[in-house]
């Protein structure tokens, strides 16, 4: 299916190359979306120093070699140097018709498929998800989905804290009460709970704090299989936990995506042996350190990454490091996308850094922090209960679900005997999941429960119900939402500027994949839905005045809900049928 703006591209391409030589067969024809056309070109003034011309004069050559009168008006010239496009109806109502047809929505697969690794997620075991973990969970899932559509060879990583010293604590805690008693069954319900049991005895008993600790350096170790066991035997008790909220949140990630700090404790003497041997870590205050260049403290005295603590103990870096080392060595990794916290921002600079200095992370390989920002209450600060605890993502996730209930009840509606239930839980959700992905993913955002849970405005529920009013479109009709219509046939503005946005669904997702955002999906699909509301109220559908008509409204309507339904697919966003 053509997109238009790589239509247009070629054809500029094709121009520059006519009027100045085949020097500029793969010049940036920067054609861009505008307000003053359907597409605009700044390639002039990007041109005007190299080519020693003014911007205008340059536009005015480009359009005098541009054959566009298959798919477009004939161009302008307008301001300093701007090359001005308006499609043609025809052409429009042709591609869109076509797109309808596509499997893919118009959305092309990449031409060179890459391994891309997502790591996003990344809880405790044995403590229960928070608010904070909504973002990287939510806006990860969203970037791995789109990734695999693209075509790339996706792997999902759910790098979860699965080490350490407090797994002494909650090992010998499991052991007292035994893995088969209520206090056990925690750990797949109330995480949280169980940790800080077993937080108050290792603070309160001697005894027990003494044995936690000989329990941890039996784990570390490894050389003890009971408490090997025990441990496997921990992890996989709060994975039926983390199953369960995955599921409800509607993320993909499975027990096969989980690789924790555990898979990487083997590799951390290596990495701590390998760096001092090429002469990168040294000892700083009893610390083995890397100094990655360009890092330093206020006073100017060079900043480290800590790779093996004075106790001789490893931390996070050092895991950081061996991951990085794993992921190039072993997995073959063209791109890794950490999906983690802004306030990590820091750390992963040094860590790539570092990792780059070692010759562990060549050139072509890229390795990016997708910063996420913090969820704030009304009152600026990170999101809190009122007794300043964290918010527990299950508790969020069921007063989300309960509040759609109290919105879908007051709403009017013809259909009867609906599951309401199922539908809050589809909206709850749903909603909670828009509003976090329609915010660019480094901005922190206030969460506000009756701005996200509403039909105005660019929120999940109104993506929603822009679906099911689209759907009750085709039962009224008595059509299936596959039943072919058209050929699409554009007279009317609303029309236009519908079939024009929809055409734009392949360059919306194929950038996601590239600038790993998904605030820019979110902002189409508003824009889509925003511009069905105008086409259905100002152009009759099933009451078309011919039948001509009638079909091809009916194939723009097919084609709006595959764009907004593959849309938020593709954003994890969950799509009742009816509402």
């Amino acid at each position: 299916m053509a997109d238009p703006q790589q239509v247009l591209s070629a054809r500029v391409r094709d121009a520059l190359v006519a009027a100045y030589g085949a020097a500029y067969a793969d010049a940036d024809p920067l054609i861009r979306p505008s307000q003053f056309a359907d597409y605009q070109s700044n390639v002039a003034l990007s041109l005007a120093k190299q080519l020693g011309k003014a911007p205008r004069d340059i536009a005015a050559e480009i359009v005098g070699h541009l054959d566009v009168g298959d798919i477009a008006e004939p161009p302008t010239v307008s301001g300093p140097g701007f090359v001005n496009f308006r499609l043609s109806n025809a052409w429009i109502a042709a591609a869109t018709t076509e797109m309808l047809a596509d499997p893919r929505v118009g959305t092309p697969r990449t031409t060179n498929p890459k391994t891309v690794i997502v790591e996003y997620s990344s809880p405790n075991i044995a403590k229960e998800m928070h608010v904070g973990h909504l973002r990287s969970t939510i806006v990860g899932d969203a970037i791995a989905r789109v990734t695999d559509f693209m075509g790339d060879h996706l792997i999902r990583d759910n790098h979860v804290g699965d080490w350490g010293t407090p797994f002494g604590m909650l090992i010998e805690h499991l052991v007292d009460v035994g893995e088969d008693s209520a206090e056990a069954g925690l750990l797949r319900t109330d995480p949280n709970a169980f940790y800080q049991h077993a937080r108050v005895k290792f603070d309160s008993d001697p005894a027990y704090a003494d044995r936690a600790r000989e329990r941890v350096v039996k784990l570390q170790s490894g050389n003890d299989p009971a408490t090997m066991q025990l441990w496997q035997d921990l992890v996989d008790m709060s994975k039926a936990y983390l199953r369960d909220t995955y599921a409800r949140l509607r993320v993909t990630l499975t027990d096969d995506d989980i690789r924790g700090e555990s898979f990487y404790n083997d590799m951390l003497a290596d990495v701590a042996e390998d760096l001092e041997a090429e002469g990168l870590a040294r000892i700083s205050d009893g610390a083995l350190c890397v100094f990655p260049q360009g890092f330093t403290n206020r006073d100017g005295t060079p900043l480290p990454v800590i790779i093996r603590k004075s106790d001789g103990g490893y931390n996070y870096s050092s895991t950081d490091l061996a991951t990085v080392r794993y992921r190039v060595d072993k997995v073959n990794v063209d791109r890794a996308i950490y999906v983690v916290g802004s306030d990590q921002a820091l750390h992963f600079r040094m860590i790539f850094a570092a990792a780059r200095e070692a010759g562990w992370l060549p050139a072509g390989k890229d390795f990016e922090h997708a910063q996420i920002g913090m969820v704030q209450g009304k009152d600026g600060q990170r999101l809190r209960t009122r007794a300043g605890d964290n918010v527990k993502l299950s508790d969020l996730l069921t007063e989300g679900v309960q509040r759609a209930r109290t919105l879908l009840d007051e709403a009017e509606r013809d259909d009867e005997g609906l599951d309401l239930d199922a539908i809050a839980e589809d909206v709850g959700i749903g909603a909670i999941k828009y509003a976090d992905l329609s915010t660019s993913r480094d901005s922190a955002y206030i969460f506000d429960w009756d701005r996200m849970i509403s039909f105005k405005g660019n929120t999940g529920p109104y993506l929603q119900y822009a679906t099911t009013r689209i759907r009750s479109i085709f039962r009224r009709a008595g059509l299936g939402e596959d039943t072919p219509g058209g050929p699409i046939v554009i007279t009317e503005p609303a029309e236009r500027e519908l079939g024009l946005k929809l055409l734009g669904f392949g360059a919306i997702v194929t950038q996601v994949a590239d600038t790993a955002e998904p605030h820019r999906l979110c902002g189409y699909l508003f824009e889509v839905a925003s511009l069905f509301t105008a086409f259905y109220e100002q152009c009759p559908v099933l009451k078309a005045d011919d039948e001509e008509t009638r079909q091809s409204r009916l194939a723009l309507c097919a084609a709006t809900l595959r764009v907004l339904t593959t849309g938020l697919g593709l954003l994890g966003v969950p799509l009742p049928e009816r509402m």
